[in-house]
């Protein structure tokens, strides 16, 4: 056990090794074992939170709303409002991947029990932007004029994953860390009340299998159980039980965290690591890994219901969305074990057998080995359409054609076949961010390598206009209402209104 960084909440790791009967059984796996294995969860609720905004990565556990409420664009000439420079680290400032904010319109009652300034607690629908940055520091912003709302919170290391904000609308922050620049590595819980640091875990753990403890995914909160989900890159898949109190009359919050932790192999992948954000739908948990292999977990009983075999690295977060109750995944590769040259390729998984429903390939390129390795292939997560593009689904690719250009595609959900393409004369790693108007047009947000975001029309995939903002955006935006903000890898933070 383990005693948290400016807490006197206790973290009970209950070491208890499990062969876990039936484990080894499930379809793909090779083995798996807990680590303070707890009981059966409940499923995750249908819908994530009743909060407005965007909690965490790509929106919470299906991963397929970047965007809130809508925006109605006439000229798609989106333009910067405001801008923020943050700090700097070995890594620089700004934001790398994924690097989604946070957007949170606070219940008035929480929003009185939190540090933020005076001037913004009377606002009416204040609304907060909370940024971590690869300076290692995390910012507090108003959305409309990125005025600082109340001080940053050091974390101490390079941030290169998403935050997320607790589904409940409680002050609960979740950071992970992604470089050990201080010589240590994990992720934490911070409260919002007062920005203290309720838990640490330690990322380089004897139970995993990989030492590696860095933490690029945003966490799941289920908001029914008081449970956290999180997969690292140290390939260990854990589930945080949180016993939660939170009183804001009283401007308290605290936690009692047990923590158990999953460890597993898959027949014929010697790779460990989870750098995506885990998914979910119903008891179902989701999750690929660094050789290729996607896994499904069942929350309920805390075992894997099957797992695939390697194809190549994913670190491109999987989007679920249910077809008759039934959930699919869409997910797909980067080249990166292949060398060079390879395929990435896209699929759609039936999420309750593992069965791969369709799949294309696209041939790309990479830079493998050496100091300075940059992958080609799905490094942004898909959009999967709703409103007017409820057929299909939207990839971007990386090193398509040339190691400078990329490639947008639209495919048919049912059959994987092309409905659109649109030729990048820049790559992007940075996610398409899927923005609908009140009658459900869709627009696509395309960050890119060379600083441009891109108004795209979702249904035929025509470039409407553009925003230069002059350096590489790895980030992949969040929409608020008409404002999008996004970072860039200069060290600055943009609020962009959508007109």
């Amino acid at each position: 056990m383990g005693v948290s960084k400016g807490s006197k909440t206790v973290v009970f790791m209950l070491i208890i090794l499990l062969a876990a009967q039936g484990i080894a059984d499930a379809a793909g796996v090779r083995s798996g074992q807990w680590s303070g294995k707890q009981a059966g969860s409940q499923p995750f609720p249908e819908a994530y939170t009743e909060i407005e905004g965007v909690l965490g990565f790509r929106g919470g556990g299906a991963r397929n709303a970047p965007s809130y409420g809508t925006a109605e664009m006439r000229t798609y000439r989106p333009k910067v409002v405001w801008e923020k420079k943050t700090k700097s680290s070995s890594w620089g400032g700004g934001a790398g991947w994924t690097g989604q904010p946070a957007i949170v319109r606070w219940k008035p009652e929480v929003l009185q029990a939190m540090n933020v300034k005076a001037k913004f607690r009377s606002k009416p629908d204040f609304t907060e932007v909370i940024y971590a940055s690869l300076d290692g520091y995390v910012y507090f912003l108003e959305l409309e004029t990125g005025e600082e709302t109340r001080n940053p919170i050091k974390v101490g290391n390079p941030i290169k994953g998403s935050v997320s904000v607790d589904a409940r609308g409680y002050p609960l922050l979740y950071v992970g860390e992604g470089i050990p620049e201080n010589g240590t590595i994990g992720f934490n819980l911070y409260s919002l009340i007062d920005q203290t640091r309720l838990l640490r875990v330690n990322g380089i753990d004897s139970f995993a299998y990989r030492r590696w403890g860095a933490f690029d995914g945003s966490a799941l909160f289920n908001r029914l159980d008081d449970t956290l989900t999180v997969g690292g890159e140290n390939g260990l898949f854990y589930r945080v039980k949180l016993n939660t109190s939170f009183d804001p009359q009283r401007k308290t919050l605290s936690i009692k965290p047990i923590v158990s932790k999953f460890r597993y192999k898959i027949s014929a992948n010697a790779y460990q690591g989870i750098e995506n954000s885990v998914a979910a739908y119903g008891d179902f948990a989701y999750f690929a890994d660094n050789g290729g292999s996607l896994l499904a977990m069942n929350v309920r009983t805390n075992e894997p219901v099957w797992a695939l075999p390697p194809l190549d690295d994913t670190d491109a977060t999987i989007v679920v969305e249910a077809e008759n109750d039934v959930p699919y995944l869409y997910t797909g590769t980067e080249v990166d074990k292949q060398g060079n040259k390879g395929y990435a390729y896209l699929r759609k998984i039936n999420g309750l057998t593992g069965q791969v429903v369709w799949q294309a390939k696209y041939e790309c390129l990479s830079i493998v080995g050496g100091d300075h390795p940059v992958n080609g292939g799905v490094l942004a997560t898909p959009v999967v359409g709703k409103g007017n593009i409820s057929d299909l689904v939207v990839f971007t690719i990386a090193r398509y054609g040339t190691l400078g250009a990329g490639l947008m595609v639209a495919l048919d959900k049912k059959t994987g076949k092309e409905a659109w393409r649109l030729p990048m004369k820049r790559y992007a790693w940075s996610s398409p961010t899927d923005v609908y108007d009140s009658q459900g047009n869709a627009h696509l947000l395309q960050a890119d390598s060379g600083g441009v975001v891109s108004v795209v029309s979702a249904r035929d995939g025509r470039v409407r206009g553009s925003l230069a903002l002059g350096a590489n955006i790895e980030a992949s935006p969040a929409v608020f209402g008409d404002y999008a903000v996004v970072a860039s890898r200069d060290g600055k933070l943009y609020g962009i209104k959508l007109e």
